[in-house]
């Protein structure tokens, strides 16, 4: 599978939505986007810029507590989008190694959560933005985007317990955001994004 990755720096969170909203106005029905990074890293705030891009008028907050959120907005064409954000945090996802048997669990855990069909076949009018499911992306979606939020190591202490309490970006640093294609399609359109952001933004 064909993969390319291209890095900014978000040095303010203002930035980091300015990212999410840029990805949001290339993104189309089908799309499943791997969200991750390290707590309080600012996957909220990018995915605040993603409901932006998409038009989203309600409040993109963590969906921890909830798993998974479904919220109306629409796609650059005008089309009616419905963003499924969810949060696998709870699910164990790094309890999981690649693997068949590893894909069976996952399904299984999914499908009682009602998750499933939405990963393997998102709707047309579907986009997924998933945190914190690296392996259970990795085995249902071969075509996806990542995007990787590194954050400073010398940040705040987090509740490990608590994620969504340190869910907001925090002011201790500039961010790396890394995009990754995986297939074809998203290599191309990782290139038109590229294009879009402004230069100093790398």
């Amino acid at each position: 599978m064909t993969t390319t990755s291209t890095t900014w720096q978000a040095p303010t969170a203002e930035r980091m939505r300015e990212l999410g909203k840029t990805l949001a106005q290339n993104v189309q029905g089908g799309d499943v986007i791997l969200l991750s990074g390290p707590l309080g890293a600012g996957k909220t705030t990018f995915a605040q810029g993603f409901g932006q891009g998409l038009g989203i008028t309600g409040p993109i907050v963590s969906p921890t507590f909830t798993i998974a959120r479904e919220l109306k907005g629409t796609f650059a064409n005008g089309q009616p989008a419905t963003l499924v954000h969810v949060d696998a945090y709870r699910l164990g996802g790094d309890a999981y190694a690649p693997g068949q048997n590893t894909t069976e669990r996952l399904l299984d855990e999914l499908e009682s959560l009602g998750l499933d069909e939405e990963l393997e076949a998102p709707g047309q009018n579907t986009v997924v933005l998933m945190e914190w499911g690296e392996q259970m992306a990795a085995a249902l979606a071969p075509e996806r985007l990542e995007v990787h939020i590194a954050r400073p190591i010398n940040t705040a202490t987090t509740d490990e317990e608590n994620p969504a309490d340190y869910a907001e970006m925090t002011s201790d640093g500039t961010r790396i955001v890394t995009m990754t294609a995986v297939g074809a399609d998203w290599n191309t359109r990782l290139n038109q994004i590229s294009e879009q952001l402004p230069a100093e933004q790398h």
